[in-house]
């Protein structure tokens, strides 16, 4: 895949690693498999329906303690099977960084 004239690279998993997506406001949560992932987007397979479920925008989480996530937005579906994209950060005010919160103090 090319973006902005350079070469994004995706990983594709041969058995696929066990993940969650979940509503941002966490009112729901389903079982997934990541198929691959790149920087800007990857492919699940979902496990149960996700009739009903609000996907503009959700989570991915990467961990099973919810500690590791990327924020996704729906591209695809068919069947089970979901291509997402992760949107790019938005511009506004930016969250000061661990040292300057420190030199602030």
């Amino acid at each position: 895949m090319v973006e902005d004239g350079k070469l994004v690279e995706r990983v594709t998993f041969s058995r696929g690693i066990d993940v969650c997506i979940m509503a941002i406001d966490g009112t729901w949560r389903r079982d997934c498999v990541l198929n691959a992932i790149s920087d800007n987007d990857a492919e699940l397979t979902v496990e149960g329906s996700i009739q009903g479920l609000n996907l503009k925008e959700f989570f991915l989480l990467l961990s099973s303690t919810g500690l590791a996530y990327r924020r996704c937005e729906l591209v695809r579906v068919n069947g089970t099977e979901m291509d997402i994209s992760f949107p790019k950060a938005r511009p506004g005010k930016k969250r000061p960084a661990s040292a300057d919160v420190e030199r602030m103090a």
